[in-house]
């Protein structure tokens, strides 16, 4: 059995005061963080989860409320917890070139000098691989070109989890979700179309074509969030931050 934790689900605006996307995924033979967008070390902490040993990150997009974060905490690693377990960031093409930049516009004129060893992986979309002894498939979704921007896809020991990052409808989300015993997708709106986001009304139109075991959904807006608080009822489970899940 695996869990997964939302450190995080919020939208890029913490709609609703949550955190922006950090997932802790805990299984037998995994221990890994999905995405670790700008509020996300303060979401560790509130959530008293610790990444002082933490083995790898996979970010699925270069937007800041999935990777902003990850100077904090390679700042925090390297000046106060004196970490010295290597790390391995794992995400799409371009996330070597764009990190280094990230640190450089938060902390400028910061040189890091890390006590233990970094590795960057960038993982090519449709190619199923193992890193840090989790198998992972990126499929390309669509969401901000010219980015790549990928969902992801994890097989843990007999169990499939998936995750759609930020993308809109696409044919992708059917192979990346096929029988995934867990599917946590995008729905930033309730019924109202967006050129880089999914909606409610799309999904639960569209559910027979993922062919997932469970569905939950993440990343909503102020207007879903409001729906809900009004009392909306859904088809499928809503992430709030701290919710875990086991699968």
């Amino acid at each position: 059995m695996a869990s997964l934790t939302f450190l995080g689900c919020g939208d890029a605006f913490s709609s609703g005061g949550r955190f922006n996307t950090c997932f802790l995924v805990e299984a037998p033979s995994a221990h890994f963080l999905i995405d670790f967008g700008a509020s996300s070390l303060a979401a560790l902490k509130r959530a008293g989860r610790s990444v002082r040993d933490l083995p790898l990150i996979f970010i699925t997009h270069l937007h800041g409320d999935h990777v902003g974060g990850l100077p904090f905490l390679l700042l925090e690693a390297s000046l106060v917890d004196k970490r010295t377990a290597p790390l391995t960031i794992a995400g799409p093409p371009g996330l070597k070139a764009h990190l280094p930049k990230l640190i450089e516009a938060l902390f400028p004129g910061t040189e890091l000098q890390l006590p233990f060893e970094l590795s960057v992986l960038e993982l090519p979309p449709d190619v199923r691989g193992e890193v840090g002894g989790v198998t992972v498939t990126p499929y390309q979704v669509e969401h901000a070109k010219p980015l790549v921007c990928t969902g992801l896809r994890f097989e843990l020991g007999g169990k499939v989890l998936a995750y759609s990052g930020d993308t809109v409808w696409t044919p992708a989300l059917s192979r990346l979700a096929r029988d995934a015993d867990l599917f946590v997708c995008d729905a930033y709106t309730f019924d109202q179309s967006t050129p880089q986001h999914l909606d409610y009304a799309t999904l639960k139109a569209r559910y027979g074509e993922l062919g997932c075991k469970r569905l939950v959904l993440t990343h909503l807006g102020r207007a879903f969030l409001e729906r809900l608080g009004a009392g909306e009822a859904l088809e499928f489970e809503v992430a709030h931050d701290g919710l875990e899940v086991t699968f």
